[in-house]
């Protein structure tokens, strides 16, 4: 049984064992810095010459990690992977979908401290809000999976004498998102899951 929708609390960090966790997630996050990412485009790892640099704006010194920079054709690649995959996707029962994103949900809950270090780390963010940033992630993965499961069935229309009315709701196909930069987490989950799950 799915729990009732609550908020992800923030984390207290006038309290000596979450500063401590804070602190090991960042020593997490620094034994990873300086990598290569490569795009992953239907399943498959593409690393391409030309790189993104995500250099810490609190210390220029310090790189978080490379990411391969893609192409036209690359994008191209990866939007008819997508299509492909929507053949199947949408075919998924809306309770499998939604725990896709409980248990992600649920992931980002155990790392909370390791993602907030590094949201620190590439977008430069205080403790407190790096932290806010991960918990509204957490709480749109929670939020958006009740949500198809509220509309899994459609919804209730009047219908006339020897009239049968319906209101469903159908998966439409494959968009993209660009979320902005200062909620590099929250506001990319929020607008990536709700149509994952839809």
């Amino acid at each position: 049984m799915v729990q009732p929708y609550k908020h992800e609390p923030f984390t207290n960090f006038k309290e000596d064992d979450n500063r401590e966790a804070y602190l090991k997630g960042l020593q997490t996050v620094e034994s990873y810095l300086g990598q290569d990412y490569d795009l992953l485009i239907g399943g498959e790892r593409v690393s391409t010459e030309d790189k993104i640099v995500s250099i810490n704006p609190s210390n220029k010194e310090e790189i978080v990690g490379r990411v391969s920079k893609a192409n036209r054709e690359h994008a191209e690649k990866a939007m008819q992977a997508a299509v492909e995959a929507f053949k199947t996707w949408r075919k998924v029962k809306p309770e499998t979908r939604a725990d896709v994103l409980f248990k992600a949900a649920a992931i980002i809950r155990r790392r909370k401290h390791e993602f907030s270090a590094l949201l620190a780390k590439e977008a430069g963010k205080p403790w407190n809000e790096a932290d806010a940033d991960t918990a509204e992630a957490i709480d749109f993965l929670e939020y958006y999976a009740r949500q198809v499961l509220r509309i899994k069935d459609g919804v209730p229309v009047n219908s006339r004498p020897n009239e049968y009315n319906r209101y469903d709701y159908i998966p439409l196909g494959v968009g993209i998102i660009i979320s902005p930069w200062n909620f590099p987490l929250a506001i990319m989950a929020g607008t990536t899951v709700a149509a994952i799950v839809a």
